[in-house]
């Protein structure tokens, strides 16, 4: 069974966001998967190559991903509405998701901005087999919101993250919730940089457990 990938405009808040949405290959999908990307005025969308590993490593577990761009970036309509606009697009590109695909659970995960996006979006709903957050970037400001985040949280970072140094994100980490999962990943930045391949197999490691259960 080949990948199946379809490009869509799904209704948002502020406008229609442009969507891609993939198959994995070889088999139906066991999980539904919202991805979402980084900041959109520092050039963000859903084609930014961590994005592209993260959606990569979720449909190698067994997941269907939809990646799609926040209102303002590309195609998709509307103006950045500082998070909280973001978040309500998200929802809305989840509602799309689960309508599409109504039999299967659901998951969400993001990279930098589109992990504070997910894990705020997650942990105000129930439901949700799991939460990743790539990069989570410690720098935005406050989260206590996900430290009584009952949904499972799975952390992957690079051990020379600019925007969420080391001691940091183990100091949020700990005062969070179970379940939890913190991976780090020997990489030059926050982008990864250098272990592109380490970040997606490590994706498809942590999801792969959620996806089967």
């Amino acid at each position: 069974m080949p990948r199946r990938i379809e490009s869509h405009w799904i209704a948002g808040p502020a406008g229609r966001l442009e969507a891609l949405l993939e198959e994995p290959e070889g088999a139906p999908p066991r999980l539904a998967a919202l991805v979402c990307h980084p900041h959109p005025l520092f050039g963000g969308s859903m084609h930014n190559k961590v994005v592209h590993r993260l959606a990569r490593g979720l449909r190698r577990a067994g997941a269907v991903a939809l990646r799609f761009n926040f209102r303002g970036v590309s195609r998709s309509e509307g103006r950045y509405g500082d998070l909280a606009g973001e978040t309500e697009d998200a929802r809305a590109a989840l509602g799309w998701l689960r309508g599409r695909y109504p039999d299967l659970p659901f998951a969400l995960a993001g990279f930098s901005f589109g992990a504070r996006v997910v894990t705020r979006l997650g942990c105000g709903m129930e439901g949700a087999r799991f939460l990743l957050a790539a990069g989570f970037p410690t720098s935005m400001g406050g989260a206590e919101y996900l430290e009584l985040c009952p949904s499972p949280k799975i952390f992957v970072s690079s051990v020379h993250d600019e925007f969420a140094p080391r001691n940091e994100l183990e100091a949020l980490f700990a005062r969070l919730a179970e379940p939890k999962r913190l991976v780090w990943v020997g990489a030059a930045d926050h982008f990864f940089t250098g272990a592109l391949d380490v970040f997606e197999e490590t994706v498809w490691r942590e999801a792969r457990e959620y996806a089967m259960l």
